[in-house]
């Protein structure tokens, strides 16, 4: 069983993050205050799962530049911003650096449970993109060198000729590769097979078979 999700709230003024970690707790949800991104940060290395939430305009080491050093290191936290009134060109850097959401002051409790559920959502759905892709990448490494070019022809949209004519071999030989493919992939369609692919970024590929 998954712990609960707790929101680590990094504000320099007390009032403000007593008043969200009240607002939280209110709702169940566990919540952790830190008065600096500094204090974040010598923790941010044990932590795996949850959500930020922090102010931008801090002393020090800013709401912006905990975000860069959040997405370079931890890349699957979503972190929510806040700023003052008027700072959206703040909040739209934020975004554009990877916040998933951002909140401008003054703002209530309900505008705050629904930014930190919704990103709380966002990353359990990575949590299962990241199971599957383990997973497709495992049985990517199953197949061989053949496979693999014929799955690339495939998602590349070429038909069983064209990747027959590409590889120097027969339009039958292709089916049975195929045919392969869709049980060591355990792809129920060419559709789910496809989807699989593009997962693991085998699109980026396509197109170099024969090439």
């Amino acid at each position: 069983m998954q712990p609960d999700p707790i929101i680590y709230i990094i504000d320099d003024d007390d009032a403000v993050r007593l008043s969200l970690q009240f607002m939280l707790k209110a709702a169940g949800i566990t919540a952790r205050t830190f008065e600096s991104a500094k204090a974040f940060m010598e923790v941010l290395p044990q932590i795996d799962s949850g959500c930020v939430v922090t102010d931008v305009r801090m002393p020090e080491i800013t709401g912006i530049e905990l975000l860069r050093h959040i997405v370079k290191t931890s890349p699957d936290l979503p972190v929510i911003v806040i700023t003052g009134h008027g700072d959206i060109s703040l909040a739209v850097e934020a975004m554009k650096i990877g916040a998933v959401d951002f909140l401008e002051k003054p703002f209530d409790g309900q505008q705050l449970l629904t930014a930190v559920r919704s990103a709380l959502s966002r990353e359990a759905d990575t949590g299962k993109r990241k199971a599957d892709l383990v997973e497709i990448q495992d049985k990517l490494a199953a197949l061989s060198n053949r496979e693999r070019q014929v799955l690339e022809g495939l998602v590349a949209g070429s038909a069983n000729k064209n990747i027959a004519f590409d590889l120097g071999i027969s339009p039958r030989t292709v089916e049975i590769y195929r045919a392969n493919l869709m049980t060591k992939m355990a792809a129920n369609s060419l559709s789910d097979l496809v989807r699989m692919a593009m997962l693991a970024g085998i699109m980026a590929d396509s197109g170099k078979t024969g090439r």
